[in-house]
């Protein structure tokens, strides 16, 4: 299953939800100072557990940079988990959008990205395996403080619940900082397409939970859901209200985004990201037919820059090489698969 597919209510807003749980096994210290033969047992334990479970293992400290960025482009790990130089290993159940990253910042992030407005399966994937780890070791935890975690702001639940949304209309009316600013007073934060330091690439936005400490798993889930459904309920009442001249100009800039997307030579990653912006908020404006929202999630992935070296049959050795090969994926995508449907 991936994250990107169009499923459940408020296709046009709500790409995908993920739960992530911070867990780290008593009688180790934290992985900020674990040595590498302790990192290793750890590994070799969860795979254990997790391996005949149907998790496939990739263990990081073999693989080359390109890969290990493919897995945070396809949204896997996190970019400190890729760049990291001490073992480490990923554990990957895809058909359930499972994935369990081993000695990252903890011991263990358990992890379930889902489609569409999921909050509630992503949660019970995730609590599954967490549970299904629960039964082999003891995790660290505190009566007072719940789930001892390497930072702080992770103790209690440690739970870490987002919803990944597509605001282009609350973007443009410039709102996003009046949104973030607003969901910090009820403990939750707004972060870019890459979760923290990232930017608002193609107007998309992480909503998730700052606090995990003093509420349950079940709280800190509908507190989140609530704040989503306003949010979807802003953007649409903002979508809505684009009229006249301005809607004019809103669709010619599309059906020009939409033609570069088919007919251009040359793409770089950052124009790519624009342009399928504007055209996903074309398909949900109704001026944009021939496109769906699975197509441009699939190229979103095929062409981040190290998911579109790894696929090419012969690796692009110059920026413009893979400008020119990203083009040329998506002009087949959206214009070879559509013909098909004809």
């Amino acid at each position: 299953m991936t994250w990107y597919q169009t499923v459940g209510q408020h296709p046009d807003t709500v790409i995908s939800s993920r739960v992530r749980l911070a867990r780290n096994l008593s009688g180790y210290p934290f992985s900020s100072k674990l040595g590498a033969a302790e990192a290793n047992e750890i590994i070799e334990k969860i795979g254990s557990v997790l391996e005949p479970a149907g998790f496939r293992k990739i263990h990081f400290s073999g693989i080359s940079p390109v890969l290990a960025t493919s897995y945070v482009e396809r949204h896997y790990v996190s970019p400190d988990f890729a760049n990291k130089t001490s073992p480490h290993a990923l554990f990957l159940e895809e058909q359930e959008g499972l994935a369990v990253m081993a000695c990252e910042e903890d011991h263990l992030r358990i992890q379930c990205i889902l489609p569409g407005l999921s909050l509630e399966e992503a949660f019970k994937n995730a609590r599954r395996t967490e549970q299904l780890l629960d039964e082999n070791f003891d995790f660290a935890y505190s009566e007072k403080l719940g789930y001892l975690t390497h930072c702080p702001t992770n103790l209690g639940t440690g739970m870490r619940a987002s919803v990944m949304l597509f605001l282009p209309a609350l973007t443009m009316g410039g709102y996003m900082d009046a949104l973030a600013s607003r969901l910090s007073k009820i403990g939750l934060t707004v972060r870019g397409l890459f979760g923290e330091g990232s930017g608002s690439a193609g107007c998309m936005y992480q909503i998730s939970n700052q606090v995990t400490l003093g509420f349950s798993e079940e709280e800190l889930l509908h507190r989140l859901e609530d704040a989503i459904k306003q949010t979807i309920e802003k953007e649409e009442k903002m979508r809505k209200s684009i009229s006249g001249d301005a809607l004019d100009r809103l669709t010619d800039r599309i059906l020009r985004s939409e033609g570069i997307l088919k007919y251009a030579h040359m793409l770089s990653s950052s124009e790519f990201v624009k342009l399928f912006s504007d055209v996903r908020f074309g398909i949900s404006l109704g001026i944009v037919n021939d496109i769906t929202y699975e197509q441009l999630g699939e190229l979103l992935v095929e062409t981040m820059p190290a998911t579109l070296t790894l696929s090419a049959e012969h690796s692009p050795k110059t920026a413009a090489a893979r400008d020119m090969l990203r083009a040329k994926i998506v002009k087949e995508k959206l214009t070879h698969d559509n013909r098909g449907k004809e």
